[in-house]
């Protein structure tokens, strides 16, 4: 079964064709890099864009795998969480897409995707994953720990109390002058720095498997004023003992938190995905995690951590071979609890 994916959840035009829910044809993403001057996403002008990307990104999808438009069986178009204006871009073009064209569609929950993501290569190279299942959901705009008892049903442990991990490093680069997304940016920088340079703290909360990030980022501000850094200066020997032992912290969080869920809640299997998946950091220290309790490690290669459409077709796949549907009078949604349930209601 070909469909076609759409996903427009935040700053990222992405459109896939994937086959029979893991067999990636095409992975086409047009980020947004207008949002660079303002130091973070602007909703509007990220919907506005959505709009003048989607055809010619849709169109580089097809062309991607070789099909045509009556060669799609059907259509998955994330429906939420993200922002709203940019999720109706891609909401309302598929939608007319798919009456266009007389095929199924089907919106699809975007955290989900990314843990199904992480999921594709193995399931593509005919794998078996097992489950019960530890995932590890960590973005831009989400932090968050699921245990999976079974394929598509998702029980939340934890999650963050305010910053999400991603939103933290683009908040941490923004204070310090940066480039945008910070993510990527101080992933580079650290490898300059030394992580044990400054006593930076992580939270413990009353929540076992939750997370919160605004204290380190408060902390760092007051380390940049106190040593008097000027931003813009990504050089400077201080910044990049801050930004190492920023990052440090923000995975020592991640993982330690991962791993108390582990020793609670025995499973078969660990998933992390998200765009902070990308962070070699994380993927050593998660990779050690996983060694450490013999289990199988599923971790989004990289272009598949990142928003992306590869894996909005996958997940949305199984109900589209089932026959289901989405009504017509169906609309986005800017929030979408995951956890409890099959995450495709």
């Amino acid at each position: 079964m070909l469909v076609l994916g759409v996903e427009t959840s935040c700053d990222e035009t992405a459109a896939a064709i994937v086959a029979d829910g893991a067999d990636v044809r095409s992975n086409i993403v047009a980020s947004q890099l207008e949002h660079a001057a303002y130091g973070g996403v602007v909703p509007e002008l990220a919907a506005r864009k959505h709009v003048e990307a989607l055809p010619w990104v849709v169109d580089a999808a097809l062309s991607g795998a070789g099909v045509g438009w009556q060669e799609v069986d059907g259509i998955a178009v994330t429906r939420g969480p993200g922002l709203v204006g940019a999720l109706l871009g891609g909401w309302c073009y598929a939608r007319g897409l798919a009456r266009a064209l007389e095929r199924p569609y089907v919106g699809v929950h975007h955290l989900a995707a990314h843990v199904h993501g992480a999921l594709m290569p193995h399931l593509a190279a005919g794998e078996e994953v097992s489950y019960p299942l530890l995932a590890l959901v960590v973005s831009g705009g989400h932090t968050s720990l699921y245990r999976l008892p079974a394929p598509r049903h998702f029980c939340l442990l934890g999650e963050t109390r305010d910053d999400a991990a991603g939103e933290a490093f683009d908040k941490t680069a923004a204070l310090l002058g940066l480039d945008y997304p910070g993510g990527p940016v101080i992933d580079r920088l650290s490898d300059r720095g030394d992580p044990l340079a400054v006593p930076l703290p992580r939270a413990r909360l009353k929540g076992p498997f939750d997370f919160s990030f605004s204290g380190l980022k408060t902390a760092v501000r007051r380390q940049a004023l106190s040593t008097q850094i000027r931003p813009g200066e990504p050089d400077d020997p201080r910044v990049l003992d801050l930004v190492a032992s920023f990052q440090a912290a923000v995975v020592d969080m991640l993982a330690d938190t991962t791993a108390a869920a582990l020793r609670a809640h025995p499973v078969r299997g660990l998933v992390v995905a998200g765009g902070v998946a990308a962070n070699r950091s994380l993927r050593n220290r998660i990779g050690s995690l996983a060694r450490e309790h013999g289990l199988p490690l599923y971790l989004a290669p990289i272009d598949l951590s990142t928003d992306n459409a590869a894996m909005v077709a996958g997940w949305g796949e199984a109900r589209l071979r089932a026959g289901g549907a989405d009504p017509f009078d169906l609309s986005a949604v800017a929030s979408w609890p995951l956890g409890g349930g099959d995450a495709t209601i």
